[in-house]
Parts: structure tokens; C-alpha cells; sequence
């Protein structure tokens, strides 16, 4: 692999947020007692957190300079995801528990930053 030609700013954020999805995830998997699913996801945040490394040390200088905007815009769109989903539970759903909370608002977050990148690279 060529460095700059796959790797992007986009990408590692996007990796980023996968990575902070799945450790949201962590405590729903311990509070349930659910220990091969709590394995496999935390061997799946090992695989992404590597990928993620790697697609970091390939960024060109242009991707470096560009990391902090979008780790800014993930920040910015997981605090709309716990808005969201905060007001999603407390209007249509009973109150589950913080684990799915936070899990849920994750996600959304998630969601919406590759949504708003997608969007803006149109």
C-alpha cells in the first residue's frame, strides 16, 4: 500500500468512533453476564485499534493536519448522539439502563459522523 492513496483523515476519525462504539458496548456485555460476546468484541476493538494505527502512520502530512477537524466533528456528533438518544428514551421507551444508554447514543454518534462526511465530500 502506497502511503497517502488509501489512508485518510476520514477513515482513522471513522475508526476512531468504531473504537469508542465498541467500549460503550463493554459494560452492556459485563452487566448482562455475556463473556463470549465481551471476548469476541474486545478482540475486535484489538483488530480495529491496529488497523487504526496503521492507517494513522500511513497518513500523509496533509491527513495529520486535517485528524484534529475530524476527531472535533466525532466529538461533536457523539454529544449529539447522547442528546438524540436521551430524548428518544425519555419520550418513546422506559428507561433501560445506562450501559444501553450510552451504547445506543454511541452508535448514533457513530452513525451520524460518517453520515456528515459522506455528506461533505459530495
Amino acid at each position: 500500500m502506497q502511503p497517502g492513496k488509501a489512508a485518510s483523515a476520514n477513515k482513522v476519525s471513522s475508526a476512531l468512533g468504531l473504537c469508542v462504539v465498541m467500549l460503550a458496548a463493554l459494560p452492556r456485555y459485563m452487566a448482562g453476564g455475556h463473556e463470549t460476546r465481551l471476548t469476541l468484541i474486545l478482540l475486535a476493538l484489538v483488530a480495529v485499534l491496529v488497523a487504526t494505527v496503521l492507517q494513522w502512520r500511513l497518513l500523509p502530512r496533509e491527513g495529520r493536519q486535517q485528524l484534529p477537524g475530524r476527531l472535533k466533528r466525532l466529538s461533536i456528533m457523539m454529544l449529539l448522539g447522547v442528546l438524540v438518544m436521551g430524548a428518544w428514551h425519555a419520550l418513546f421507551t422506559d428507561w433501560m439502563s445506562w450501559q444501553v444508554f450510552i451504547s445506543h447514543a454511541s452508535t448514533f454518534g457513530l452513525v451520524a459522523h460518517v453520515v456528515s462526511l459522506w455528506w461533505s465530500a459530495e
